[in-house]
């Protein structure tokens, strides 16, 4: 008999909302759970993908925002294909931190990119697969330079306070048009976020 499929989870949010901290929290409450699960991350997660995820990162890099665009989605298909899937199928849990919700708030709210041309891209990318569950940690732009003072920037979060703004108002419109987006405020003590987290993710059990 095939194992059930597993759970699909993803955290998204601007740069700084506090998606890794409320990942390796939800990631300790799975392993409490006795819930077999893969943690992983975009871009990145795999051998190649970490690769493209150095050369997008590297603020020395001067990015086409289209080049941009295919370069998250090659490591995207890869990603799917190699990790997701593979794990997904043997009946186990992932929790991904971003995936497709990103590049629609970042390549195309925020670069202006054609929504349509993301969608189709990122439907070929991904072969049609979409998270049982995003959650979407918000904050106001105005948060983004009190946080995490001494991390290096990289080059998407060197963009500008406008840039910023864009990016949260894209997460914003998706968690309103998007079948199964959960929005958060991520303002709110640490604590308290991830038991609305662990509330929304025991939803899926049931």
């Amino acid at each position: 008999m095939k194992p059930k499929r597993g759970i699909f989870i993803v955290l998204e949010g601007p740069d700084k909302s506090g998606k890794s901290t409320q990942a390796a929290l939800l990631a300790r409450h799975l392993q409490r759970q006795k819930i077999p699960f893969l943690h992983t991350r975009e871009p990145g997660g795999t051998k190649l993908a970490e690769a493209i995820r150095r050369a997008l990162l590297d603020p020395r890099q001067a990015v086409d925002p289209l080049a941009e665009l295919f370069l998250y989605e090659a490591s995207r298909a890869q990603h799917t294909r190699e990790k997701i899937v593979p794990t997904l199928k043997k009946g186990c849990w992932v929790l991904c931190e971003r995936y497709s919700l990103a590049t629609l708030a970042y390549q195309g709210y925020a670069r202006r990119l054609p929504l349509p041309t993301i969608r189709t891209l990122d439907r070929i990318a991904t072969g049609g697969l979409k998270p049982d569950l995003t959650i979407i940690l918000d904050i106001p732009e105005s948060e983004f330079s009190s946080r995490d003072t001494k991390r290096k920037l990289d080059r998407l979060e060197l963009e500008s306070e406008h840039f910023r703004q864009r990016v949260r108002e894209g997460y914003r419109r998706l968690a309103r048009s998007e079948k199964g987006c959960a929005l958060i405020n991520g303002r709110l003590p640490l604590r308290k976020v991830h038991a609305q987290i662990v509330r929304l993710v025991e939803g899926l059990r049931s």
